[in-house]
């Protein structure tokens, strides 16, 4: 199986990045013969739209599976519709959080429910639903 790592470095003694579009380097690595290819994450450097980006890299790939720290939702839609699963809340080395994939301790992301993600939220708190855009005079009743 050919999983996909986000890390600091190209070795599997790097550090997890927990940031999946802004992580240095993905790490390809295939469960079965344990060969590692390190791969440059293009997406880095992106103003906007890193994430999305580094989704579309790894399905190339051939990822069938993703590794990482945390990822947004919209990346985490490019990723899954392929049918590709991610896998969240790796730390340590890359080696370390391979481990724990085998073994099953690490959390498969569940699929984000359509229309959520950022941007389309209202606030938070009291008022919620107010904004702080420019917003019209209530009519008094």
């Amino acid at each position: 199986m050919k999983v996909v790592i986000t890390t600091e470095g190209s070795t599997m003694e790097d550090r997890v990045d927990p940031r999946f579009g802004r992580c240095r380097k993905f790490l390809l690595a295939d469960t079965e013969n344990e060969d590692v290819q390190a791969v440059p994450n293009d997406a880095v450097a992106l103003g906007g739209g890193a994430g999305i980006q580094a989704a579309q890299n790894v399905v190339d790939m051939g990822a069938q599976a993703v590794i990482t720290g945390q990822l947004g939702p919209k990346a985490a839609q490019a990723i899954q519709a392929g049918g590709t699963p991610v896998y969240v809340g790796a730390s340590g080395t890359a080696r370390e959080a391979l481990k724990s994939f085998k073994e099953g301790r690490l959390k498969t992301l569940q699929r984000p429910a359509p229309g959520t993600g950022m941007g389309r939220g209202r606030g938070m708190g009291p008022g919620q639903g107010r904004g702080m855009g420019r917003g019209r005079e209530r009519q008094k009743g």
